[in-house]
């Protein structure tokens, strides 16, 4: 299992929600993120204490990813969209990949966006309960 870097959101997230998720609300140019804020979204899932993952598995680290991609709003716009390609690249480079469509996954996304941050915990479990029921692995890259 990989992290994903600022360089891979950039060239693959970003890029995509911008040419394919536009919806009349334009993502503003990769340049004005909140960088620190990308980078620890980036990092959260890997995060350890005592030597041992706080979050296991590829499930729980994208659940905790798609959480942290919308709910810190690493962008000035986007972050579901960006948050939803974010997701789908962490699992191609897995191997995996999401059989849901588009629009289930933004109006799950939204749900997120939308969850009080009071219930992270809560919400981080819905997310992976949704992920794993869509989960499949590819066959072939």
């Amino acid at each position: 299992m990989t992290l994903i870097s600022v360089a891979e959101v950039e060239y693959v997230a970003h890029t995509l929600a911008r040419k394919w998720m536009t919806w009349n609300e334009p993502i503003p140019d990769f340049k004005t993120r909140r960088s620190q804020i990308l980078e620890s979204c980036l990092v959260a899932p890997f995060q350890k204490f005592d030597k041992k993952y706080l979050y296991k598995g590829l499930i729980q680290k994208a659940a905790v990813l798609f959480y942290f991609m919308i709910k810190n709003h690493p962008f000035q716009n986007g972050n579901k969209r960006i948050a939803v390609t974010t997701l789908l690249y962490f699992f191609y480079k897995n191997d995996k990949w999401l059989r849901v469509d588009n629009q289930e996954l933004y109006n799950f996304a939204r749900w997120v966006a939308e969850s009080d941050a009071q219930v992270k915990d809560a919400t981080v479990s819905a997310i992976e309960k949704f992920i794993s029921l869509k989960v499949i692995y590819l066959e072939t890259k």
